[in-house]
Order: C-alpha cells, then sequence, then structure tokens
C-alpha cells in the first residue's frame, strides 16, 4: 500500500465518501488510489473551481465534508473563489493538493509555486506532509478539524514521492471535537435584553441557526417575546417552506438595510456577527444597526446555535411549539 492509498482509506474511514477532482500527472497515484479503494466515489470536474464550488456546496446540503484532489499550485489557485466562499460559510472540506516530489522542487519546475501561501487565505488549515506514513495521518487530523463546528476548509499538501511510497498503512480516526456552547453569561444577557427591551426586538441569525431544528427555538422566542426574525442577506443555507418557521432577509444594499433596520432597539445575534454593508458609498452607512441599538451576542458563528436558542427559549418560559 502507498500513501496515497493509505490517505483514501483514513479518509473513508472517517466518513469521507467522495472527491471532487480535477487532477493532473503530480496526482496520478491519487487517482488509482481512487479507483482501487471501496467507498470513495470520484466526481470529475473540467474546471477547478467547479471542484471547490461542488465540495462547498456537498457540505451545505449534507453536513459532512467532501474532498477534493487539485493539481498543484496552479489547479489550487484556479479553484480560490469557490474556497473563499466555503470559508465565508463555514464549510467543511479536505482539499488534497498535488506537489512536486521532494526532490524535484529544487529545480523549480514550470508549475512550481508557493502552495502554502496560495492556500492559505482561503483556508484554515494547511497541512504538509512530511512522508508517505504522515500523509495518512494528517488525513486524519485533516478530516477532524474539517469537522470542527459547523466546519473548516482544509488544505493538506502532498508531494508525488509521498504519494507512490510504501506507508504502513491507514492511520486512526481522529476524534471529532464537540461543538462550543454558548455561555450561561450570553443567555442571561440575551433573555434580559428581550424582557427589557425599550422597543422593537429581533433576533439576527446566520449559519447553523437557519437550520430547521435551529428555527423551530427561535419561533418559541418569537412567540414568547414578539420578536422578528431576521437573517443575513446571503446566508450558507436556510432551511425553509410551508410548516417552517418564516424568517425575514435583510435587504441587501446598504441604506435599504440601514432603513430596515432603524427601528430596532433590541438586536440579538445567533450564529451571526452584526451587519455592515457590502461595499463602501460616499455618504452612505457602513454599520447598519441603529445607533444607539442593544446589540447582544447569544452564539458566535462557531458556537452551538440551536443549543443556545433552545436554552434561550426555555430561559423565557416559551411555548413548547413555536405559534402555539
Amino acid at each position: 500500500m502507498n500513501g496515497a492509498e493509505s490517505l483514501v482509506r483514513t479518509l473513508v474511514a472517517g466518513g469521507v465518501n467522495v472527491c471532487f477532482t480535477n487532477p493532473g500527472t503530480s496526482e496520478m497515484h491519487f487517482v488509482a488510489a481512487l479507483d482501487r479503494v471501496e467507498g470513495m466515489r470520484c466526481v470529475l470536474g473540467l474546471f477547478e473551481g467547479v471542484v471547490t464550488g461542488a465540495a462547498d456546496g456537498y457540505f451545505r446540503m449534507r453536513g459532512t465534508p467532501a474532498s477534493t484532489l487539485l493539481h498543484l499550485g496552479p489547479g489550487l489557485a484556479n479553484g480560490l473563489a469557490n474556497l473563499h466562499n466555503a470559508k465565508k460559510a463555514n464549510s467543511g472540506i479536505v482539499n488534497i493538493v498535488g506537489q512536486h516530489a521532494t526532490y524535484h522542487i529544487e529545480y523549480n519546475a514550470p508549475l512550481t509555486s508557493d502552495i502554502v501561501g496560495v492556500a492559505t487565505p482561503v483556508s484554515d488549515a494547511v497541512l504538509t506532509s512530511t512522508s508517505a506514513d504522515h500523509l495518512a495521518e494528517l488525513g486524519a487530523v485533516g478530516f477532524a478539524t474539517a469537522l470542527d463546528y459547523p466546519g473548516k476548509v482544509v488544505t493538506l499538501i502532498a508531494p508525488a514521492d509521498h504519494a507512490w511510497t510504501e506507508a504502513k498503512g491507514p492511520a486512526a480516526v481522529v476524534e471529532r471535537a464537540p461543538a462550543p456552547k454558548a455561555s450561561a453569561s450570553a443567555i442571561d444577557a440575551a433573555c434580559e435584553a428581550l424582557k427589557n427591551s425599550d422597543g422593537p426586538a429581533a433576533l439576527f441569525m446566520g449559519g447553523m441557526a437557519l437550520r430547521e431544528d435551529a428555527l423551530e427555538q427561535a419561533g418559541r422566542i418569537a412567540a414568547a417575546t414578539g420578536a422578528r426574525l431576521l437573517c443575513e442577506t446571503f446566508m450558507a443555507r436556510l432551511q425553509r417552506g410551508e410548516g417552517r418557521v418564516p424568517v425575514e432577509r435583510l435587504p441587501y444594499f446598504g441604506e435599504m438595510a440601514a432603513d430596515y433596520l432603524k427601528d430596532f432597539r433590541t438586536l440579538i445575534m445567533v450564529g451571526a456577527k452584526p451587519p455592515v454593508a457590502f461595499f463602501a458609498y460616499p455618504g452612505k452607512p457602513g454599520w447598519l444597526s441603529p445607533e444607539g441599538a442593544n446589540i447582544v451576542t447569544l452564539a458566535e458563528p462557531r458556537e452551538d446555535a440551536k443549543t443556545a436558542l433552545k436554552a434561550l427559549a426555555d430561559a423565557l418560559d416559551a411555548p413548547a411549539e413555536h405559534g402555539k
């Protein structure tokens, strides 16, 4: 078993079962491993932006990371735009980026590049293999990191000689870290703010707060307090439809968004940061929350939104179901 196959087997054991690919010569041993190892579906994309966009969308819908396979630094660079989107959306992805064989890098061949430099701005973690055995170990660490709540973009740099060299076998699966919880003080502060608001109040939600189970808890809070439920203009995913808790989306243009928010006296952030304009315009607001409004963070984007919303709903003695 070579390093490429040991990495693929490690990822499959962890739960990665699809790889979106646009490989080249440096990644052929990974392509062969994808063919040999059962449990990993290989999906070819004819452009790297399709590959990285597909991996981002896969996580948003499934909640589990896919892998990508990209050809050296230039191939990775072709997929950067959608990795930027994935990082902003807190999507979990395991990128495998081929690198020249370690002894070939010194020749500065035409496709040699600073892969770490290319990967860093769009990755939450960049990991570089030091041996064939290390490659599988990085796969286990990378997969666990990609699952850090709600998800992270991880890039593994895999030299070609580590892929074709014999390896001892798959690495042990690393346990996923539990989702961080909102603090009791944050829940208390949000509860007090909603109870004592001197005007209209709203929950401003993003990320995992917009999944159906979290929205159910937000609906309980709205029923108990009269607070409106708002969300980011562009969110990672919003579950909606008949029978689900409805959410108002913040307008796109800054002046329209500022006008939309101007009457709120209390804003509770859940899985979102306070809203700002997408761009600066002369004489137009950049910070969109009303001046003097009480802004309280219930749960940061990387804190468990559903648990925080349920705790807040319970603290408010909200009805067991929204709208009841």
